[in-house]
């Protein structure tokens, strides 16, 4: 059954490539950029069955605005996939506030108003599917990455409570957490050059050469694919070994420095009442 899909940032990387497969397999993709005319070669080979709009996602109006007419220009949008984003590297000392604030603005401020903006009409139809793309950066952290991991971190705490909230309309919800993709995403990515102190340390590191970023982003989107096909779609998706290994060995990690404090963590309770 074929199914219409609305994705934001769909003008490259992992956005552009579902797109792609979406249209090929007969579906239909609501698509949102910020220059809807890098989709012609896709409008012109699929017709109708491509519907563009402009959209900046840190305008929050903007994002109400065009949820609305998207939803309005289809009989059912099954599935979201929130997807705008992009990279900031640098260390917390070097980099701008307006770097801060424009990247907070895009990939945590702007995943959540889009959220917001299209639960109702997932509730009005009855239900859907929430897709949100994460990273392995929303469970563990690189030097030179906090503002990245600020917002990964973020919208994987706010889909943890939104996704019990939604529930009972039958909105489902995963959060999409790949390793290091083969996209261009690190090449656009803004790099600040680490400022003396910092020069030689851990943040001082070598791009990711592109041999060793080991996730196809068409297997990628290929398993994305098949968990919104699924009649139990996983909260979080996984993807790529190198994604499953660090997740895993962090999360042991944690837990175990967490266990450890078993004890000590009692002595802050109220003393027991004595009868």
């Amino acid at each position: 059954m074929t199914k219409t899909w609305l994705i934001t940032g769909a003008s490259r990387g992992m956005g552009r490539e579902l797109t792609e497969q979406l249209l090929a397999r007969g579906d239909r993709v609501a698509a949102t950029l910020r220059r809807p005319e890098q989709l012609d070669d896709l409008a012109q080979r699929h017709g109708d069955r491509l519907w563009r709009r402009a959209l900046d996602v840190t305008d929050s109006a903007a994002v109400r605005a065009v949820v609305d007419e998207a939803f309005g220009a289809h009989d059912r949008i099954d599935v979201i996939v929130s997807n705008a984003g992009y990279g900031v590297f640098g260390t917390a000392e070097d980099l701008s506030d307006e770097q801060i604030d424009q990247m907070i603005a895009t990939n945590l401020t702007g995943s959540i108003q889009l959220a917001r903006a299209v639960t109702p009409h997932l509730r009005a139809q009855g239900g859907g599917l929430l897709m949100q793309m994460s990273s392995m950066g929303g469970q563990l952290t690189f030097p030179g990455f906090s503002l990245y991991h600020v917002t990964k971190w973020g919208i994987e705490g706010f889909f943890d409570a939104l996704s019990a909230e939604i529930a009972p309309f039958g909105i489902r919800t995963t959060l999409v957490e790949p390793g290091v993709v083969r996209t261009g995403f690190f090449d656009a990515a803004d790099r600040v050059p680490p400022s003396p102190p910092y020069q030689g340390g851990p943040a001082d590191a070598a791009p990711t050469p592109e041999e060793e970023m080991i996730v196809s982003p068409e297997r990628a989107v290929a398993a994305i694919l098949r968990a919104a096909d699924s009649d139990d779609p996983p909260r979080r998706l996984v993807l790529g070994s190198d994604a499953w290994t660090l997740m895993t060995e962090t999360l042991i990690g944690r837990l175990a420095e967490i266990s450890s404090q078993r004890a000590d963590a009692a002595t802050a309770d109220f003393p027991t009442a004595k009868a």
